[in-house]
């Protein structure tokens, strides 16, 4: 958002989405006003790229970077650096303590394991089945005598000197982190803290320094292979990604910050980066496009949104009801089946530096699942690119400026795509150069247009109940293809798409969140003693979880007082596979009448997400988990409110033609300059409208208009 020169800005919150192509940064300051920066990821060193997006956005502020960190009050982070280690098993070389008997369990892992990830006709063929290797190997797995059953009781006492011998070998094999997971420790973790304090005792004896994971301490919930691939992840990965944070908080304070960032959890809150349960954050940059999209859909009053943001690599989609989100609580991630609450998303490997490929077999296209990431295309140079990409074919096609990407920053050449499209994929093919580019695009285009429509209709859902949200650095490059004939009731380009998912972390609170699997089964004809029993079952995880959720806030400075706390609890009719996440209308519960509120509760959000019709009373209720959520409020961005002016953009808004190609034709499209677009402006196709940062592509047979919260309106004509 552009100010008088001259303003007197005081930055306020800076948001980053460190991407796997691109590195984004948004800058918000006290009067919420906020501008989007945009550079080249760095993956050897994160906070280069960083910092040369946060130049580029302050650019725009006529601020050096020294100036506004001075001034910074917050910072969020959100990467994909932490997934990206689990998905090439480049974590720490960890240890891992089991029942006697169980070693190899975690080797096993669960069957979805085999297949996740892939396409139907692999899934359905069993030699195609596979097991990544384990996090932890089986030779660096040991067994302790003890057993607690499924109701907690403890069926065979801890034999203390087993779990000497396997702390002294794991240290002996030089194992950087140990992880304890013993079975049913949810219910009663006793003996899984006693073998934690006998590992720390012998790692003090050792002299070294090797910290030490428990499940009960992290992650106190059912499922033995979630919540072991969790808390493995905790040592695996988060630990080198701590010390990566640190790095960048460092380098950011070395410039003039006083504060520790944050991260964007899997929950869609924020976290420190010394928070205790750091895996939290494996999957950080997509969750804060959908924040995002929430907090907007808020501000504008928009309840169903369907979220769509491409980027360099992937494609992900998630949907928002009636201005809720849907917490998975046992997602799947890098091949791995966890226990964490992570907003409800899918992804298509399909992004904008998605590598093209003919099937040397059936000369069948395939985009992708590996991605050029931060090195472009073919198009670049100096990239080393020789595997055409997307981005070439934009090239191609016309949608791309060669000498605007990244606002200048980095120059491409056409040329380059051409000869490297035509001899691997047109020649092969008999066609000429542009069709063969314009029949990716097509393909790319078709396969989300129905990824999208199909998640949409899956959920018993109609596109023309939702508003499209498209974003991301590609996003509008594509809106139009993977929109059109959908039928949304509107498709809504932010201007600062591209900073879309930084933006969201700016707007996401401070909160952290903490959860506790329980057993609690209640028939429809309970007597009140039975309903004042489970009430206070819950209540009393509610109160543990609390005690965990203040702790993380006093670490960080805040008090109990300042701490806005929400419980929360997962329930399901009984005899149901599935649960679902409900905000407590009450702040603690105790009596029979409190027990119906929570139903009450439950069946209203049951047929908001499902049907009226779908609730089943009658079958009683599980809860299965208790949730604790505490949040502090942070500034959060204020959303433009621009007067509308005349439908015709101005004259200084367009900057050229550019020959553009689209079913079968070149035609000459309008070149605009994004940022000197009016509120009110109407654009018809065939336009291209430039940002430094994004392109937006409006074909013929469709329309724009930019409203005065700087959001263009794309539409069918």
């Amino acid at each position: 958002m552009n100010v008088p020169v001259g303003h007197l800005r005081n930055v306020q919150v800076l948001g980053i989405d460190a991407g796997g192509t691109m590195t984004d940064t948004f800058f918000v300051d006290q009067d919420g006003d906020f501008v989007v920066g945009k550079a080249q990821s760095t993956p050897q060193n994160e906070a280069l790229g960083l910092i040369a997006s946060s130049e580029d956005g302050l650019a725009n502020w006529g601020m050096s970077l020294h100036e506004a960190l001075a001034q910074l009050q917050t910072g969020v982070y959100s990467g994909t650096a932490m997934l990206n280690r689990v998905v090439q098993r480049k974590g720490l070389k960890c240890g891992l303590i089991v029942n006697r008997g169980m070693e190899d369990f975690h080797r096993m892992g669960r069957a979805v394991q085999s297949h996740l990830g892939y396409a139907y006709e692999d899934r359905i063929h069993l030699n195609t089945h596979r097991y990544d290797p384990p996090l932890v190997p089986r030779h660096l797995t040991r067994g302790v005598v003890e057993r607690t059953d499924m109701m907690g009781t403890q069926v065979i006492p801890l034999r203390e000197d087993t779990a000497r011998e396997a702390a002294r070998d794991l240290i002996a094999a030089d194992a950087e982190g140990i992880v304890i997971s013993l079975l049913h420790s949810y219910k009663n973790p006793v003996n899984e803290r006693r073998v934690r304090d006998i590992v720390l005792e012998e790692v003090e004896k050792s002299g070294k320094k090797i910290p030490v994971f428990a499940s009960a301490d992290y992650y106190p919930v059912r499922k033995e292979t979630h919540r072991t691939n969790t808390t493995i992840l905790e040592g695996y990965a988060a630990e080198p990604s701590r010390q990566t944070l640190s790095k960048i908080s460092n380098a950011f304070k070395e410039r003039g910050t006083k504060f520790d960032f944050r991260v964007m959890a899997t929950h869609g809150g924020t976290i420190s980066w010394k928070a205790k349960e750091l895996a939290r954050t494996i999957v950080s940059g997509p969750i804060g496009g959908v924040i995002g999209a929430k907090y907007l859909g808020e501000v504008l009053g928009y309840k169903n949104i369907a979220c769509s943001d491409i980027g360099g690599t992937s494609f992900d989609v998630a949907l928002i009801t009636q201005g809720e989100m849907t917490i998975k609580n046992d997602p799947d991630m890098a091949r791995l089946v966890l226990s964490l609450p992570l907003v409800a998303m899918d992804s298509v490997g399909a992004g904008a530096g998605s590598f093209i490929r003919l099937d040397p077999y059936t000369r069948a296209i395939k985009l992708g699942p590996d991605s050029a990431g931060y090195r472009v295309g073919v198009c670049w140079k100096e990239s080393g690119i020789e595997t055409v990409t997307i981005s070439d074919c934009h090239m191609v096609l016309g949608y791309l400026n060669p000498d605007n990407f990244l606002g200048g920053a980095v120059k491409l050449d056409r040329q380059r795509s051409v000869d490297a499209i035509k001899a691997q994929i047109a020649d092969p093919l008999g066609l000429s150069v542009e069709d063969a580019a314009a029949g990716v695009i097509e393909l790319l285009d078709s396969d989300l247009r129905d990824y999208l429509r199909s998640m949409i209709s899956g959920k018993g859902y109609s596109p023309a109940s939702f508003v499209c949200f498209s974003y991301g650095g590609a996003g509008p490059v594509h809106t139009y293809g993977y929109t059109e004939g959908l039928g949304f009731e509107d498709v809504i380009v932010p201007a600062w798409a591209a900073g879309f998912s930084a933006f969201g972390c700016a707007a996401a609170d401070f909160e952290y969140r903490y959860d506790k699997s329980l057993d609690i089964n209640m028939p429809t004809e309970t007597p009140n003693a039975d309903k004042e029993k489970a009430a206070a079952t819950l209540q009393a995880a509610w109160e543990e979880l609390t005690k965990n959720v203040l702790e993380e806030f006093k670490l960080n400075g805040y008090s109990a007082d300042q701490v806005t706390l929400q419980p929360g609890y997962r329930m399901q009719y009984r005899g149901q596979l599935n649960d679902l996440e409900i905000e407590s209308p009450l702040a603690q519960a105790h009596t029979a009448a409190d027990w119906d509120q929570l139903t009450d509760a439950f069946n209203a959000t049951y047929g908001r997400v499902y049907a009226a019709s779908a609730r089943s009373p009658e079958l009683g209720y599980s809860v299965t988990g208790a949730i604790m959520r505490g949040m502090v409020p942070i500034p959060k961005p204020k959303i433009p409110k621009e007067p509308e002016e005349g439908e015709t953009p101005p004259e200084s808004a367009k900057i050229g033609t550019r020959k553009f190609y689209r079913k079968k034709r070149w035609v000459d499209a309008q070149l605009y300059h994004m940022e000197s677009l009016r509120p009110g402006n109407r654009v018809m196709g065939p336009a291209v409208i430039e940002s430094d940062a994004t392109t937006f592509v409006v074909p013929d047979g469709f329309e724009t208009w930019l409203d005065g919260h700087r959001l263009f309106h794309l539409r069918e004509v």
